[in-house]
């Protein structure tokens, strides 16, 4: 394995460049993050997502941008590519979830009980809602969103400029504005 664990993951690239096994650094620095959102995109897809997503990144290692110290944005960039090719997938997913009842069991009313149950409450409704809107649009949405990149990064991942990242933010928040404040209304 890579020993300098301090180095910034384009140093690992580099070395893995010459000692392939380096390249593990990454997958332990990351996969943790990048199974969790392609989970919360593709649901049962994602363990076999992820060993795709590695092997492809670990293919164009050499294509990776000096200039870039934080792998994620790559990551999440091919992760993003990934996901495009599974998008009907992505978008099936989100209509069964929003058909889906929840069993929810509330055995008080603690914070905890009422969140777990209003969360029940609105996630037919957000994943009917991220259903409809286009597939670049919720790229961008559930980068920033999922993925907490800011804006730069989600125009790195996505390989589009960031004028494009905010004009797509901006289109899928016009689209799920009206669905939220229904749904806000609904909680209070």
């Amino acid at each position: 394995m890579y020993a300098d664990t301090e180095a910034d993951d384009h140093a690992v690239i580099a070395v893995s460049m010459e000692r392939p096994e380096a390249f593990g650094e990454l997958f332990d620095r990351h996969a943790r993050e990048m199974h969790r959102f392609l989970s919360r995109r593709l649901g049962e897809l994602a363990d076999d997502l992820l060993g795709e997503l590695f092997v492809t990144a670990f293919e164009r290692r050499g294509t990776y941008r000096a200039e870039l110290p934080d792998a994620r944005p790559w990551l999440y960039g091919i992760a993003s590519n990934l996901i495009r090719r599974h998008h009907r997938a992505e978008a099936t997913r989100y209509r069964a979830l929003s058909r889906v009842p929840l069993a929810v069991v509330m055995p008080d009313s603690s914070p905890a009980a009422v969140a777990s149950a209003d969360a029940a409450t609105i996630r037919p409704r957000l994943a009917d809602a991220l259903a409809s809107l286009k597939a670049a649009d919720r790229d961008v949405l559930l980068l920033l969103a999922w993925g907490q990149l800011d804006q730069a990064e989600a125009a790195t991942a996505l390989g589009i400029p960031v004028g494009t990242v905010r004009s797509r933010l901006h289109r899928a928040r016009q689209q799920l504005r009206p669905i939220l404040d229904d749904l806000q209304g609904e909680l209070r």
